[in-house]
């Protein structure tokens, strides 16, 4: 997915995201976890005939990869780029009318730590890129972000082997801007390394039912402790 598309292209992308089913798909896979076909189905209210058919076109459009493994086949985003691309439609959409029902329990529990494919968003995580930039960890901006010495280290301290990300593609830091939250928080493979470490830690744990992360007592203590979040941060 490189190069400079064409007009035709990018309607053609634009004509599979939209389509109701495939973007409750593409919205699923958004917590970075492969899923079957029948798990896509059934969570986009369609039959498996059905979603398999979706989920077809969006493999042939590079949206989808697929992995084997025993009998099973299942379905993840293409690319870190691609759920950029849906994170960004998702934050445009949150901006436009107020068509959606009030926000309820689950809803604020999305809001406040969830999973943005390879890395930490909502209230947790514009937390973190606060106390990361008011310490000196990491200067944020619009444009993009960049790891300090200071922030080098810190990161080191944390366990996070920064080699890892001058081997890949990918860039080092970025920021990414929080649908919910309206503000930036830190992607990039700094953002997937303190995502993994901190579920390595227990501090988060996934849910099954949601994107919505748990925070741990031992998360918020480390949170607290690590990186300073003020003690009223949950409240945004």
């Amino acid at each position: 997915m490189t190069g400079i598309a064409s007009p035709n292209t990018i309607a053609a992308i634009a004509n599979l995201i939209g389509d109701t089913t495939r973007a409750n798909m593409l919205c699923a896979l958004m917590g970075g976890q492969a899923l079957t076909a029948g798990e896509l189905s059934r969570g986009a209210g369609v039959t498996p005939q059905t979603g398999s058919e979706h989920l077809a076109k969006m493999v042939d459009a590079n949206l989808l990869t697929t992995v084997k493994q025993g009998r099973h086949r299942y379905y993840r985003l293409a690319s870190a780029q691609v759920a950029h691309g849906i994170d960004a439609l998702m934050s445009i959409a949150a901006a436009g009318p107020k068509r959606h029902h009030p926000i309820g329990p689950k809803e604020k529990d999305m809001r406040l730590a969830r999973s943005c494919y390879d890395h930490i968003a909502g209230r947790l995580a514009v937390a973190m890129a606060d106390s990361l930039s008011g310490r000196g960890h990491i200067l944020l901006s619009d444009e993009g972000a960049l790891v300090t010495e200071q922030g080098k280290a810190f990161l080191v301290d944390f366990g996070i082997d920064l080699n890892d990300g001058t081997r890949s593609k990918r860039p080092l830091c970025r920021t990414c801007l929080d649908w919910s939250e309206r503000r930036h928080h830190v992607a990039g493979h700094v953002g997937t390394a303190l995502f993994q470490r901190t579920l390595d830690l227990g501090w988060v744990t996934r849910r099954t039912d949601s994107r919505a992360l748990r925070i741990t007592p031992a998360g918020d203590k480390g949170f607290r402790d690590i990186f300073c979040l003020p003690a009223e941060w949950r409240e945004g």
